[in-house]
């Protein structure tokens, strides 16, 4: 339903640093392939800065490619741009402030999508009905809570009934009963329609509960793609967290316990993977004790995406990069994607 191959976006900018920009040049996306299947819900992760956003822009139509090519629902989205634009429902981070009703708002989309009036009326019921909006269905977007405006947003976003549905950062902003009450809206999408669904989010435990597949993207490229559970298995075993003031004779007694375990240190912990965690503690603890090593605390959990994410690319989801942010319209008359561009056509960004 997806596909991407060598999927590319470089602009210039004057303001960076020298991690992002080379020569004047941010290369926001750098050769993305990706393949996503009818029916799939994909998570695609990253950090600030990663490109996460600037691809589903590309995916979408709303920023054209500089390099590669890539369909959705079977047509190209550069050549074919009206045709994707029929296929896909897009939910974007910013959620809308209108004051007409939200009824309104709903036959309005409709209308847009080429419905009749009286068609329009009708998939507006529909859409009220499935995710219980009737409570406030009279009243303006903008008086909503969040939760309620993000569940206008996806009824918004489902009007034209899409083969594939591009979230980006669903949930950002919404208290916890919102958030699980989206999931579950998603959910029921998933099971009685096989809409394709790829959304990109920051919450870890969002990503591992809605998600068939994760892919994970750092520094314009995938670094990783397959199952929660496989990527957790990459880990290696249990998380083991000694909390101590001696971290430097913490790490020799555990690398003396442990031989050859993945090791981390941070100013005030020791961090590292085991098979069995719990089996090893007790042997650990003695030889911890034995070497006059205090320890504050002790942890032992299962690996978590967060983990895999530290892992994969050395940081938190949660650390900010730097935003490698493309302009929000492309150059029109760019020549085709798949011949490239040169460096001097590529289209500019000042980031403020």
């Amino acid at each position: 339903m997806i596909s991407a191959q060598d999927l590319t976006y470089t602009y210039r900018t004057r303001v960076g640093t020298a991690e992002a920009v080379r020569n004047g040049t941010v290369h926001a996306v750098q050769g993305i392939d990706l393949e996503v299947a009818a029916g799939e819900t994909v998570a695609f992760l990253g950090p600030n800065g990663a490109g996460k956003t600037t691809t589903v822009r590309m995916l979408t139509t709303l920023q054209r490619p500089t390099g590669g090519t890539a369909t959705v629902a079977g047509h190209d989205v550069v050549r074919e741009r009206a045709a994707v634009r029929r296929a896909i429902g897009y939910v974007s981070q910013s959620s809308g402030g209108s004051e007409h009703r939200v009824l309104d708002e709903l036959r309005t989309q409709a209308r847009l999508h080429g419905l009749s009036a009286s068609q329009s009326a009708v998939r507006a019921s529909e859409l009220v009905d499935r995710f219980d909006l009737g409570g406030f269905a009279d009243r303006p977007v903008a008086r909503l809570s969040g939760g309620q405006r993000r569940r206008v947003d996806l009824a918004l976003g489902l009007v034209n009934d899409p083969a594939v549905l591009f979230l980006d950062e669903p949930s950002a902003g919404l208290d916890p009963q919102s958030r699980a009450n989206l999931w579950d809206h998603l959910r029921s999408l998933r099971a009685r329609h096989g809409t394709t669904v790829f959304l990109t989010t920051h919450y870890l435990d969002e990503a591992d509960l809605l998600s068939d597949r994760i892919i994970v993207i750092d520094g314009g490229r995938v670094i990783a793609s397959d199952t929660a559970e496989a990527l957790k298995n990459r880990i290696g075993g249990d998380v083991v967290t000694l909390e101590t003031s001696r971290i430097s004779d913490a790490a020799t007694v555990v690398a003396r316990v442990v031989p050859g375990c993945d090791l981390d240190t941070a100013p005030d912990c020791v961090r590292f993977h085991v098979a069995h965690a719990q089996r090893l503690l007790p042997e650990l603890l003695r030889a911890l004790d034995q070497a006059g090593v205090d320890l504050s605390s002790v942890a032992v959990k299962r690996p978590t995406l967060d983990d895999v994410f530290l892992r994969l690319t050395g940081r938190s989801l949660r650390e900010d990069g730097l935003p490698a942010r493309p302009p929000a319209t492309a150059d029109p008359t760019a020549p085709d994607p798949a011949q490239g561009l040169p460096a001097a056509n590529l289209p500019t960004e000042v980031t403020k």
